[in-house]
């Protein structure tokens, strides 16, 4: 497989769902709506992937227009409703900050994180609320904030961002996981009551994704035996997988879970300071889920993806559901840079 090859068709086949009038992505490939807030930061962040490995004006422009039409239909403001929602726009624009230097980004990044701090609460002993009528506190509100936290941290260097991190994710740690088995638990409400039944591969990722993150900071080996606990749950315990395949979690915002989990654990990868044997068994489940995508789950008229990464889609495919396929074959194109993929 030439997975840069892959990419490059997957990145070309997000123009199918671009609405150059209104300048967002639309829900599907056949949809006249937006694609909503939280997709449309995950394409941006599809752009940086391809920025990053082939720098080039158009894309640039492209990511310009998306913030335009984003901020236009979400009322000409950044902020949001739902603090899991600015959280995704934040990450993706402090890549594209870190990928283009334009400072524009890195604005959007810091009026974001301002008000997503505001969620935090003492309620149910810390943790950020998901939305801002606080029903209920989960991992998609917290776990993509303390990767937030972690990496500005990182680019700017300011300790009040590394106690955000650290206060999130152990509030996090404590709260909603089950430390035996790597599980994270997806929310607990108001009244105190877990959510003991929902399982998602987006939860492991953002979960492993934080871990890493302070991890690379602290040098801590707690933090990344955290990620590796977490990243095994999903690709090992049988619960996320069939066939050493990540499974169908449907389309709308469960399609984008598998390309959540695959960006975190590609960085993981990567950057992990993995024993051997363990970056081996991660890499060979990779490249045997790209493999699977592309040979049973692509129309390849229209580069279109699945929600099962085994089977055929039809012709109408969400935005959500594209962007896990493209995220996967970006996570190839990159490992196949670095030489550690065939």
């Amino acid at each position: 497989y030439d997975w840069i090859k892959v990419a490059d068709s997957a990145q070309l086949s997000m123009n199918y769902f671009w609405s150059a009038s209104d300048k967002v992505y639309l829900n599907s490939n056949t949809s006249s709506a937006w694609g909503n807030y939280w997709p449309n930061a995950h394409a941006l962040d599809v752009l940086v992937d391809a920025y990053i490995r082939t720098p080039s004006p158009a894309l640039k422009a492209r990511m310009d227009d998306l913030m335009t039409g984003v901020r236009a239909k979400n009322g000409n403001t950044w902020l949001n409703y739902y603090y899991d929602d600015m959280e995704w726009m934040a990450l993706a624009c402090l890549r594209a900050f870190q990928a283009t230097n334009d400072n524009a980004y890195r604005d959007i990044t810091n009026i974001l994180w301002t008000d997503i701090k505001n969620g935090w609460s003492s309620d149910l002993g810390g943790g950020i609320w998901w939305r801002k009528d606080n029903p209920s506190k989960n991992a998609p509100s917290n776990l993509p904030a303390a990767i937030l936290a972690a990496r500005l941290y990182k680019q700017f260097n300011n300790a009040d961002d590394l106690d955000w991190a650290k206060k999130i994710y152990a509030w996090q740690k404590t709260v909603l996981y089950e430390a035996a088995t790597g599980w994270v638990y997806d929310n607990i409400d108001k009244a105190g009551t877990k959510n003991l039944t929902w399982k998602f591969t987006y939860n492991q990722g953002t979960f492993l994704g934080a871990a890493l993150e302070l991890y690379k900071i602290t040098n801590d080996v707690t933090y990344k035996n955290d990620a590796i606990k977490a990243t095994d749950y999903a690709v090992s315990s049988g619960q996320l997988t069939s066939n050493s395949v990540l499974k169908d979690e449907g389309g709308g915002d469960g399609g984008l879970f598998k390309g959540v989990f695959i960006r975190y654990f590609t960085k993981l990868i990567i950057d992990g300071d993995l024993p051997a044997d363990k970056k081996q068994a991660y890499t060979a489940f990779i490249v045997k889920n790209g493999q699977s995508l592309w040979a049973k789950a692509t129309n390849k008229s229209l580069i279109l993806f699945n929600t099962a990464w085994d089977k055929m889609p039809g012709n109408s495919t969400d935005l959500t559901t594209q962007l896990s396929g493209v995220m996967l074959m970006e996570a190839l194109a990159t490992l196949k840079k670095l030489n550690l993929v065939d």
